[in-house]
């Protein structure tokens, strides 16, 4: 007869899996710390070492093409002898700046569209979802590539691009935190004072879901950073001459296959750590704010 404390290896519980609350919070902290300063290391190799060069990107020196990785060049150079330290604190520098303005595009409009749709209502508000369910059905990278390839090189189409695909995560995540709001009291009163949407909107439910909408367009920028990446890789986005690390990626095809790895290697990492970095720091918001709630 077995004994009473005895049990199988099937019923005992798993400590590896069981993690207090705590300890996730504690881990996800660290996590956002640490892609904080990574990002504020990227971002100051992206803004100040280009100014320190004083240098023109666009000058060649054929006779220093594809030298390896030295103390002259610490990320070697490419095929017409630029150095890619450089260059590719330059590329780096147009990527950010073009996805935080496609976040921040994405986000006033799926804020706009997101309160509007809960404040609303009843078939209104049905239209608009069904809507949102038809943008999301269709694959983000597949419409992109179709809106750039008509404006091929412009900064403005990739911008567009990407906000007009990614705006409908950020209007969901509005429309339900105005929506658990629209029945409070202070709400109600309101409307009962005389106000109108448009006020009640501007005054209650886009503040009430700014933090939302925050987190959601940090969450938003590794998207728009990969989207913008992948364009100017197919060719479809930034002209050659313009660096950013999609272009750069696109150039270093052809070096990879004559030895020069580095071409290909060091923007390869600089885009997986930025985009670890803003996503480290997009969960470090997210936790906080549901720590909060």
């Amino acid at each position: 007869m077995p004994s009473a404390d005895s049990s199988s290896p099937q019923d005992a519980p798993d400590l590896r899996r069981v993690v207090p609350p705590e300890r996730r919070r504690a881990g996800t902290r660290r996590g956002a710390i640490g892609g904080a300063a990574i990002l504020a290391a990227i971002v100051a190799y992206a803004v100040f070492v280009p100014l320190l060069a004083g240098t023109d990107q666009k000058l060649t020196d054929f006779g220093s093409g594809r030298l390896p990785p030295s103390s002259a060049h610490w990320f070697g150079t490419d095929h017409a002898g630029r150095d890619l330290f450089t260059r590719l604190a330059s590329g780096l520098r147009v990527s950010l700046l073009i996805a935080a303005l496609c976040a921040v595009l994405a986000m006033g409009l799926g804020m706009l569209v997101g309160s509007v749709s809960a404040a609303a209502g009843g078939r209104t508000d049905r239209i608009i979802m069904r809507i949102i369910d038809a943008v999301n059905a269709v694959p983000h990278l597949l419409l992109g590539v179709v809106i750039v390839a008509m404006f091929r090189g412009s900064v403005i189409a990739i911008i567009a691009s990407i906000a007009l695909t990614h705006w409908t995560q950020v209007a969901r995540i509005v429309r339900a935190e105005v929506l658990s709001v629209r029945g409070l009291e202070y709400v109600e009163a309101s409307y009962l004072l005389g106000g109108t949407p448009a006020q009640v909107i501007r005054r209650h439910f886009l503040p009430a879901a700014l933090g939302q909408g925050v987190v959601a367009t940090v969450m938003l920028m590794p998207h728009a950073i990969w989207h913008e990446s992948t364009l100017s890789f197919l060719g479809l986005g930034l002209s050659p001459d313009r660096a950013s690390l999609g272009t750069l990626m696109q150039e270093a095809q052809a070096e990879v296959l004559l030895g020069g790895w580095w071409a290909l290697v060091f923007p390869a990492l600089l885009l997986l750590l930025a985009a670890w970095a803003l996503a480290a720091c997009g969960g470090g918001l997210v936790s906080r704010i549901g720590g909060r709630s």
